[in-house]
């Protein structure tokens, strides 16, 4: 990867074990801990930064804001750590991991943000601990890598593994909000719902817009990934710095229509992609920010990187999740195979089932696949086990059901790669990770982390933010959007709201994908195309840093006759 965090707990003999100096940038000792850090935007404002002094070592990886005029943040950390402790951390702002050692801490430790935004991985089999951002790379200092079925069976079946797993034994991700120490994996509480009484809306409009001045000091031209919906309009309209805005989609389609519209209202130049073979292409490239847990597949811009012309490139990725609501269930009834919602909350929603419909779960293909796969197992009995164990795990997060299910959806947050992707290549501003935009949500009941808050929060910051609506929303109310898309789908001539995203199966077929990403594969290729991208995905992210150990990659071969 272009940028990249590695190191372990002990000396810098220790860290030559594995990697040179000469692949980093920086490399800091502390007397329990050595760590290199690789980044061309080091030092920049807001962004990743070092500091050394005679009581220790700090090294802030990604994005990263701290109160006042300071804009190194690691400076920062070690000057606050002495007095404040961990509280030092709740202040610490952004998307990021921190490193520390110092004289005052009574461990060295590695630190998530409050939600886990950048993965840290991490292992102890070659003797001493290691840790790095890049999963690859910390995956080459195992000595005999073995394959993960649980791991592996969670993601092909979901599009994401749960947890802590990879896809390999022995090598393992920090939980959400937690740190890293030579012997232990510490929980912290940043991360906790405790909702009060305030004024949800007015409070959400001045936070959006402390966090969106927040991230103007991040350098040179700005761009924006930019879609007809709700969650990156808000950016467009508040950050001048942003001078292009980009689409993936058909130049006549609904979706770059809207966009086009926006970007028009606020004077900004705007540029569609269209979905061809760069959409569908998935070689090590764009399958290395998987990191072996997640789906490439949300990369949606990855083929056409070196099109976009910026500095900055702002996204709206997980608005819908922190301030709209988009893990919590809502009550409703299923008419002719389809749900309409109602007004109100599930009072007793089940986890397992809710899960299971906000993540890439398809019954029929995932049985389909079951039945070609070397891991004997139940498909639904192993699927329930294993989002119970996730909700689990979050549980003492939360203080209520709803709360758990969004509190899981965070943690295990499939898209991630989207945004892994663009801060590799750019300084990126990742809004929802801002830490009084997480606060927020953290205080407000389920009830009102809804689109209806959302909307009137960006409409207090500009009043005519909505002058477009979405297209396939063209109703304030969702029942009387869910009723049209009803009619249209079953209503002869009359055309159907186009998908936000190109048709896979469609581009599939065109450019021929099956030979090109399984040729080995025959017997997947009458799989959905987004479980054949999984597969891709697994073999591809493998065969990025495992070339040594071939039994890794004969798990998913031609010749295992019982995957065949």
């Amino acid at each position: 990867m272009n940028k990249e965090l590695f190191g372990v707990f002990g000396s810098i003999e220790a860290f030559n074990r594995f990697r040179s100096n000469d692949e980093f940038d920086t490399i800091l000792e502390g007397e329990r801990i050595t760590a290199g850090i690789r980044d061309s935007g080091l030092g920049a404002p807001g962004w990743s930064a070092t500091h050394e002094t005679d009581d220790g070592i700090c090294l802030v990886w990604g994005e990263a804001y701290v109160p006042g005029a300071e804009t190194n943040a690691a400076r920062w950390v070690l000057e606050q750590y002495p007095s404040a402790g961990t509280d030092a951390l709740a202040s610490l702002n952004g998307s990021y991991l921190v490193v520390l050692d110092i004289d005052s801490a009574e461990q060295a430790f590695v630190a998530t943000d409050m939600v886990r935004s950048r993965s840290c991985f991490y292992t102890d089999e070659p003797g001493v601990r290691v840790f790095g951002t890049d999963s690859g790379e910390v995956g080459r200092t195992l000595p005999a890598p073995s394959l993960d079925p649980n791991g592996v069976l969670d993601f092909l079946h979901l599009g994401v593994t749960l947890g802590e797993k990879t896809w390999v034994e022995h090598l393992s991700r920090l939980p959400i909000d937690s740190r890293l120490t030579a012997d232990s994996v510490d929980e912290l509480d940043r991360f906790v719902y405790r909702p009060r009484e305030f004024d949800y809306v007015d409070e959400l409009a001045d936070r959006l817009e402390r966090a969106l001045e927040r991230r103007s000091i991040l350098p040179g031209e700005g761009a924006l990934l930019l879609s007809a919906g709700y969650d990156s309009r808000i950016i467009l309209s508040q950050v001048p710095s942003i001078e292009r805005s980009y689409t993936v989609g058909y130049p006549d389609g609904q979706e770059v229509d809207g966009a086009k519209r926006l970007a028009d209202q606020y004077d900004v130049e705007h540029t569609a992609f269209p979905p061809d073979e760069r959409y569908l292409r998935a070689d090590e490239s764009k399958v290395r920010y998987s990191q072996g847990i997640k789906e490439s597949l949300h990369i949606h811009h990855a083929g056409y990187t070196d099109e976009i012309t910026a500095d900055t490139v702002y996204h709206g990725l997980l608005c819908d999740t922190f301030f709209r609501g988009h893990f919590t269930e809502q009550a409703g009834i299923d008419v002719f195979g389809k749900r309409i919602n109602f007004d109100r909350l599930d009072p007793d929603p089940d986890p397992v089932e809710v899960l299971l419909s906000r993540y890439g779960y398809v019954p029929e293909t995932s049985f389909e696949l079951a039945d070609r796969m070397p891991f004997e197992h139940d498909v639904e009995a192993y699927l329930e086990n294993a989002i119970e164990d996730a909700v689990d795990a979050v549980a003492d997060r939360a203080d209520q059901p709803q709360n758990e299910l969004t509190a899981c959806g965070i943690a295990n947050q499939p898209s991630i790669p989207f945004h892994n992707h663009l801060s590799d290549n750019f300084f990126t501003a990742f809004l929802a990770t801002d830490a009084e935009l997480v606060e927020w949500h953290l205080q407000t009941p389920p009830e009102h982390r809804t689109t209806e808050t959302f909307l009137r929060a960006c409409e207090q910051i500009d009043e005519d933010v909505l002058r477009h609506r979405p297209p396939d929303r063209p109703y304030d109310s969702p029942l009387l959007n869910e009723t049209e898309r009803f009619i249209r789908r079953k209503t002869p001539f009359l055309s159907s709201f186009d998908p936000p995203w190109p048709n896979r199966e469609t581009l599939f077929d065109q450019y021929y994908a099956d030979q090109q990403l399984l040729p080995d594969l025959e017997c997947a290729h009458t799989l959905q195309p987004r479980h054949k991208l999984r597969l891709n995905d697994v073999q591809g992210w493998l065969r990025s840093w495992s070339d040594s150990d071939g039994s890794l990659l004969s798990w998913f071969g031609a010749g295992n006759p019982s995957f065949v």
